[in-house]
């Protein structure tokens, strides 16, 4: 389990040099669920873990943005992206818990969480925030990690486990392991042997007890 304090003090280290390290390797990641999106003029998107917003020049100018993220220093630097591009889109960026926002029930139509499951302290709570700040109709988009079924891989991922404190994820962890039948799971598309996009259908009724 992932102590928040541990992702706040990863991503503190990683935030000079998080666009070099990660941006060109999990753009794609980016660009697949933007295209997924479907946006439609006028509506809300709900950004949870927007990092240093490398994603956020991708939406188009039409619709509006809010992201959310533990790490402030990730955050300056993403605000520091919408004063230079001048993205009037992007309504606010805050630091917040993903696991106990502060948004009114319904208050978007899609939500996004872009490599952010594996970093959570408690991913079922998360999933059941995102339910929650999402319309009743609308649709929640995840870019995640899939366990490898090739056991050289998933022997790697295991090993690796034992430092997601110090990487700030944990690369054994399965998403479709936290999901219930409720939540009506769709992979959209595959991004290379670690990651997938996939929509999850919202719901009041899909709240987790």
């Amino acid at each position: 389990m992932m102590q928040i304090e541990a992702v706040k003090a990863a991503y503190r280290r990683y935030a000079s040099v998080y666009d070099a390290m990660f941006g060109p390797v999990l753009q794609p990641g980016r660009k697949a669920v933007l295209k997924a999106l479907n946006l439609r003029p006028g509506e809300r998107v709900l950004e949870v873990g927007v990092g240093t917003g490398l994603s956020l020049p991708l939406y188009p100018s039409n619709v509006k943005i809010t992201g959310i993220d533990v790490s402030r220093e990730m955050l300056d630097k993403a605000r520091r992206r919408v004063a230079q591009r001048q993205l009037t889109n992007v309504e606010a960026l805050h630091e917040m818990d993903a696991e106990n926002m502060t948004f009114p029930d319904a208050s978007f139509d899609k939500v996004v969480a872009m490599y952010v499951l594996p970093v959570v302290e408690n991913p079922a709570k998360l999933l059941q925030e995102l339910h929650r700040v999402c319309r009743a109709d609308g649709e929640i988009f995840i870019v995640n990690h899939v366990r490898s079924d090739n056991k050289l891989i998933a022997a790697f991922e295991n090993g690796l486990a034992r430092f997601s404190d110090q990487i700030g994820f944990r690369p054994d962890f399965e998403v479709r392991d936290m999901v219930s039948d409720a939540d009506q799971i769709t992979e959209l598309s595959r991004i290379n042997f670690f990651w997938r996009v996939m929509r999850l259908k919202n719901g009041v009724a899909h709240r987790l007890p």
